[in-house]
């Protein structure tokens, strides 16, 4: 079996040709899957019976397609396999034989239960490169633990670095673990990828969110402990003061980021504050740094002088990065994504349609498409019709 051709006007994506199964639930698995379909592969979701629980999670057009359905499972095809029945397992199995890749973010003791653990397939398929996105490491004490966005967020320090800004523990309003390990699986599947096509050989790839989150968060904020002995809290201390953030202007809110040292110089001297230019503090990013909550609070009460516009206008004569505050409803009619063909509108048979953000990155100047996601065990018996063909023809004669 083979990737479905790309309707990407006329175009080739990247991993057309590669079979992808994809046994993820919920959210992190199933949005490595997606970015592996968007670029090309033919992504076939493995469900049970009853569907991935996303399919009724949020508002729909019809039953089993819920928005947090359709926001992770474009571009794929939808069969429906029940692996507690020996048959399901079966099929899996005549499946895995052929695939490129297997991913999957059930715990792995599940899956050797049910025989479908990365040595049983891999000694079936040599070349199958097989993913396991799950909460923890398997050789340290969590490993085999459950783990969902929440609980990542609170222990891989997320939780305690909004604490640090607003006096309390908080997860950030977005299911940044699950997303974010998602992205490192796809980097490592691709990698993975890479390796066979030098040996011929695939391997077992392991992904887990406890450690893929410590490493996504101590990027900025290991700091003073990247050293032994330390030379201060792990901490980066420019994001986490309360100052950073949209700052009032007379009629709105406004984000800016100067950053270099011309940067804070020219918006001094636009706002006519030698004393700030003067200030040995500011002179430069090592000093502004140690002195950036005081800082910031100069910059809002600056701000507060002159409408948005007028802010605008002069930050983009001078080069300082700034923008408005939009809303995720002002997106939708964005100048720049409206005009990049960013969002895409599938109509439905009820007059209505479906809006999905588009792929971001583009090849060769085109954008992947992006077409519906599937209803449950939609392509079942295609799927497994082409299987049993494909597994007849190359069986012995008698």
């Amino acid at each position: 079996m083979t990737g479905e051709p790309s309707p990407a006007r006329g175009a080739s994506l990247p991993l057309e040709g590669l079979l992808v199964l994809d046994l993820g639930t919920v959210l992190m698995a199933p949005y490595a899957g997606q970015w592996l379909a968007d670029l090309g592969a033919n992504v076939i979701k493995v469900e049970a019976p009853g569907g991935d629980i996303t399919r009724f999670t949020g508002p729909s057009n019809e039953p089993g397609m819920a928005a947090i359905f359709l926001g992770l499972n474009r571009n794929k095809r939808s069969i429906v396999l029940d692996l507690k029945e020996a048959e399901g397992v079966a099929a899996l199995l005549r499946l895995a034989d052929n695939a490129d890749i297997l991913l999957h973010n059930n715990r792995p003791q599940k899956m050797k239960a049910l025989g479908l653990d990365a040595d049983s397939l891999r000694r079936r398929n040599p070349r199958l490169v097989y993913a396991c996105l799950h909460g923890f490491g398997e050789a340290g004490p969590y490993g085999g633990r459950p783990a969902y966005d929440d609980v990542i967020q609170g222990m891989s320090g997320i939780a305690d670095l909004m604490g640090q800004r607003t006096g309390v523990p908080q997860y950030m309003p977005s299911v940044v673990a699950d997303k974010t390990t998602g992205l490192f699986g796809v980097i490592a599947i691709l990698a993975a990828l890479s390796k066979r096509d030098r040996t011929g050989v695939g391997g077992y790839v392991e992904i887990p969110m406890f450690e893929s989150m410590v490493a996504f968060t101590a990027v900025e904020h290991l700091y003073g402990r990247h050293f032994e002995p330390a030379k201060g809290p792990a901490a980066y201390p420019r994001v986490l003061t309360p100052e950073r953030r949209p700052y009032a202007t007379l009629d709105g809110y406004i984000c800016v980021m100067p950053y270099t040292d011309q940067h804070w110089m020219n918006l001094f001297a636009e706002c006519d504050r030698a004393d700030l230019a003067r200030d040995g503090r500011y002179s430069d990013i090592t000093k502004r740094t140690h002195n950036i909550e005081s800082l910031y609070a100069e910059l809002a009460s600056i701000l507060a002088s002159r409408q948005t516009s007028a802010w605008l206008d002069a930050f983009n004569r001078l080069e300082i990065p700034c923008a408005p505050v939009k809303t995720l409803s002002e997106l939708v009619v964005d100048p720049h994504l409206v005009q990049t063909d960013f969002f895409v509108l599938i109509d439905e048979p009820d007059g209505s349609a479906l809006r999905f953000p588009g792929v971001p990155v583009l090849f060769d100047g085109i954008r992947p498409p992006v077409r519906k996601p599937p209803r449950l065990g939609e392509h079942t018996r295609d799927v497994l019709d082409a299987v049993n063909i494909a597994r007849s023809d190359t069986a012995p004669s008698s």
